[in-house]
């Protein structure tokens, strides 16, 4: 019977990763959507609390979540609830393994999906990994000899904790410039033999110590120390525990998740000098004063901040291979994917996120938009700004190497726990979509017990999308939507135009520090500064779209009918664009000519002036200056530069906008009128994603890149309509914090309706009438019902039961429409605390969960006399306050326990009262 089980589960899976092998391009469309799989629904990582689940809880969560509309879960084990020790099951144990093969069961029953953290918590690390396999860092002393003393004390680390630490360096630094190695010179004792025969010297002593980090958050079975991951066999240690546990067979996992990198202070690894020669072509033993260098000095800033380079650059070659690739191929052996979060890697994070099937990204924080009624309320932010162009590294490694998904970890820290609205979640996701993110997870949804009192178990840093949020009879409204935008944006391929190369080596050649951590927190320090991402910015804001490419990619890509092509399945770019950048790779320079050459058309913003690194450095400057020197520009007209060569041309000019349309390579216009887009390419035409997240109404005509016949697409209510065109534009009604998808077509498919455009207003109605509100769900008691004359909020009626309510109320009246001889009726609910379901006459109009909270009616209206309900869910906030005023416990947690947005234990009972129902005004708007 277990054979047949596991028979099962390779088919299952097995079948999953060649869908996603596949790139989703056997989707089935409709003449309207596509048709949604689970995969374009969003997922959620799934936090298991000491691994404390149960198959009676795991079946029942899962139903709740596939009824809600996700499409699968992320398990992450983590740290669990105090008092239910007992419970808990050791990672990667027989029993935590049934509860895997248990769990993907009865996902693929629902037709939902399963990833799982190759560890617990993070980074990755275990009771596998012994301290010769954990993280690894250079330790250094410094000592002074003058001729003809000798050192008195043996050459030994001196910190706590570093029994292992191997003495790999010990380098001598004469006044006249002399080196010397002395390791050789070090007896069994750790004496060191030799003594300086003349003048004074500078001894470095450089040992590979142990970090001792621990793994973060761990889940009972998976403490202990970091792996080193820039070590390929410390990998293969790890992973074989999992090899093992897994009986070296398919789980039944779609993919295997690593978090951001948070590896901190390893530096180093037992093969770095050893790599470091055998890539860079001389020894680092001979530089490690330099590499300790602060650079502040003027006369060696150069040569510290070239060695450094090198120092990264093998730094991002070990965890590429040793890491990176190595897990990728652990997980194909086992027919899984890998879904990595290379932010924060001291590497290539290009070519990181490249080396994977799914790549990640991450928004942490909250976004300022300027949408009409956005809540933003300064204390319940993180001071973080989610950056786009950050977003864009995964995306453009997915669609520069032809893989179908990038994913993001969404809404991390978006708002203080239990106050973030559906509405506050929207234009966040939304932003995501425009930086080419099309498979979203929330962070995220804690596994709780059935019988764990409300607000059940929850993790500390997470917008709580579960079934005990009092917003979850609603989630399935923000799933919808979700799934519907992700049907199209995971459809056909990316349709960017441009090509921008990244220069890392300008990144990476800095005297300041030793690794450099590329974290999504420190954009400020290495990214915002750049020319490469202010051209981006440019680009992006007059309406061009565009990828990153690194060395490496320009290395593999190719030109077939003066198009650029990264992968075999990857976009074909019109043009590469080498933003200003002072040093680049002799190599990459002659790829990109032989690019031009090949007839590509190639832009530099302004030639570079030196190679990166010391290696060899004056015969690579010569054949840097070589190539430079054979680009013979001639001016234009135009006020650029362009050299002609082979089949191809290259543009030397500031102005690459007038570079561009001077190429015919037009960005699009709508962008003129505040909106923002993405684009995709299908077989028949072209999708585009419209997004306005300006503080006004956009109604105009605009002008498309691609022609043909034009259908509107509303991926919040799922209509679908043809588009009025005059003069080949396209007319465009789109409301502040609202979106539509247009599909441009040749050959359109048959569309029976128009798109209904609301013009004439006549005067609204208001539903002013006498409203009932009734309770029906939530705690920690039903309030009793309220008779409103006017709408307000429910908080307002002095009742202490209705203060500290959060669930659900229904609010039911009735109004007239005395001739229904409009062409459309938009309901508008005015302010919603925080989400609404609307039925008119008995019918479900649908969830109306986001601003601002409008809706088209006009078929479910009657002459007449009609009836109204709406069912509005609140915010959890009211009810964490008032059990925090009564001191009732809820925070029990190890590790971590429950904190507050910013890290300080968290306590409700000084917060204000949130409005809470609908407070409106309502109101009919007829358009004839």
């Amino acid at each position: 019977m277990q054979t047949k089980i596991f028979i099962l589960f390779t088919f299952l899976c097995t079948l999953s990763f060649n869908l996603a092998e596949a790139q989703t391009s056997g989707i089935k469309k409709s003449a309207g959507w596509p048709i949604i799989e689970n995969q374009m629904k969003p997922w959620t990582r799934w936090w298991w609390m000491g691994n404390a689940v149960n198959h009676k809880d795991l079946e029942l969560a899962l139903q709740q979540y596939s009824r809600s509309g996700f499409g699968g879960v992320e398990i992450t084990p983590i740290y669990g609830a105090v008092g239910f020790e007992n419970k808990y099951i050791n990672f990667l144990s027989p029993e935590w393994i049934s509860a895997i093969h248990f769990t993907v069961t009865k996902a693929n029953s629902m037709r939902m999906g399963v990833d799982m953290n190759t560890g617990t918590g993070w980074p990755f690390g275990g009771p596998q990994v012994k301290p010769e396999n954990a993280a690894t860092k250079l330790i250094t002393r410094k000592f002074i000899l003058n001729a003809g003393e000798r050192l008195n004390e043996p050459i030994l680390v001196k910190e706590d904790g570093q029994e292992l630490a191997k003495l790999e360096v010990l380098t001598a630094y004469g006044g006249s410039r002399e080196v010397l190695n002395l390791l050789t010179l070090v007896q069994a004792n750790k004496a060191l033999n030799w003594s300086p025969t003349s003048g004074s010297w500078e001894i470095y002593a450089a040992f590979a110590g142990k970090t001792n980090q621990k793994v973060k958050r761990a889940a009972p079975g998976g403490e202990g120390f970091t792996l080193d991951h820039l070590d390929k066999n410390s990998v293969n240690v790890y992973l074989k525990r999992f090899t093992d546990a897994f009986g070296k067979r398919h789980q039944g996992v779609r993919a295997f998740f690593n978090d951001s990198y948070e590896v901190y202070g390893a530096t180093w690894t037992p093969t770095f000098l050893a790599h470091f020669q055998k890539t860079r072509g001389y020894k680092l033993e001979n530089y490690i004063r330099e590499l300790l260098d602060s650079g502040n000095n003027d006369n060696t800033r150069d040569t510290v901040a070239r060695l450094k380079s090198d120092y990264r650059e093998t730094m991002d070659e070990l965890l590429l291979e040793n890491f990176t690739q190595n897990w990728t191929n652990w997980a194909h052996s086992l027919k899984s994917l890998t879904k990595n979060q290379s932010h924060g890697s001291p590497g290539n994070l290009l070519d990181l996120y490249g080396a994977v099937d799914i790549p990640e990204t991450e928004i942490f924080g909250s976004s300022y938009f300027p949408i009409v009624g956005l809540r933003r309320d300064s204390g319940d932010i993180r001071n973080v700004d989610p950056d786009p162009i950050m977003s864009k590294f995964a995306s453009s490694a997915a669609h520069t190497g032809g893989k179908a998904l990038t994913s993001s970890e969404t809404f991390t820290w978006l708002t203080e726990h239990f106050k973030t609205s559906f509405s506050q979640c929207k234009p966040e996701v939304e932003q995501l979509f425009l930086s080419g993110v099309n498979h979203i997870f929330y962070h995220g949804t804690t596994y709780s017990p059935s019988d764990i009192p409300w607000p059940g178990w929850l993790f500390y840093a997470s917008v709580e999308m579960n079934p005990n949020n009092s917003l979850w009879p609603h989630a399935k409204g923000l799933n919808d939507y979700i799934a519907r935008c992700q049907s199209i944006l995971q459809s056909g391929k990316p349709d960017n135009e441009l090509l921008i190369y990244w220069p890392i080596y300008d990144i990476w050649n800095n005297s300041n520090g030793m690794d450099m951590a590329l974290k999504v927190h420190d954009v400020d320090k290495w990214l915002h500064p750049t020319s490469f991402y202010k051209l981006s910015k440019q680009l992006s804001k007059i309406g061009y779209s565009f990828d990153f490419a690194s060395d490496r990619l320009l290395w593999k890509t190719r030109v077939n009918n003066k198009l650029l092509n990264t992968s075999e399945n990857g976009t074909a770019y019109k043009t590469l664009i080498v933003p200003e950048c002072e040093m680049i790779n002799p190599e990459t320079l002659d790829k990109i000519i032989g690019l031009a050459y090949n007839g590509a058309t190639v832009i530099f913003q302004q030639l570079p002036k030196d190679v990166p690194g010391l290696s060899d450095l004056e015969a690579r400057r010569r054949r840097l200056n070589s190539s430079l020197s054979k680009l013979t520009f001639k001016s234009s007209a135009a006020g650029f530069k362009q050299y002609v060569t082979g089949k191809g041309i290259i543009f030397l000019g500031k102005d690459i906008e007038g570079i561009l349309n001077f190429n015919k390579i037009k960005r699009e216009p709508l962008v003129d009128s505040g909106l923002e887009f993405i684009r995709r390419q299908i077989a028949s035409g072209k999708y585009y994603y419209l997004v306005n997240h300006s503080s006004k109404l956009i109604d105009t005509t605009l002008s498309l890149n691609e022609k043909g016949h034009i259908t509107i697409l509303d991926p919040q209510t799922g209509i679908i309509g043809t588009a009025a065109k005059k003069e080949n534009k396209v007319r465009i009604q789109i409301n502040s914090g609202q979106t539509l998808f247009l599909r441009v077509e040749k050959r359109p498919k048959p569309i029976a309706t128009s798109w209904v455009y609301l013009d004439k207003a006549e005067k609204a109605i208001p539903l002013n009438k006498q409203w009932i509100l009734h309770f029906t769900k939530g705690g920690p008691e039903l309030p009793p019902d309220q008779t409103l004359n006017t709408l307000r909020s429910w908080t307002d009626s002095g009742d202490p039961k209705s203060i500290a309510f959060a669930g659900t109320g229904v609010y039911s009246s009735v109004f007239n429409i005395e001739s229904k001889s409009a062409q459309e009726y938009v309901l508008d609910l005015g302010t919603v605390n925080e989400s609404a379901r609307v039925w008119i006459n008995g019918q479900e109009v649908g969830i109306i969960w986001s601003i601002p909270f409008q809706v088209r009616i006009g078929k479910f209206l009657i002459p007449g006399e009609n009836t109204i309900k709406i069912e509005v869910v609140n915010l959890m906030a009211n009810r964490i306050r008032d059990m925090d005023i009564k001191k009732i416990k809820w925070k029990n947690y190890h590790e971590i326990n429950f904190v507050n947005i910013n890290y300080k234990d968290f306590d409700a009972s000084t917060w204000t009262v949130m409005p809470s129902g609908l407070t409106g005004p309502v109101s009919i708007t007829p358009y004839y």
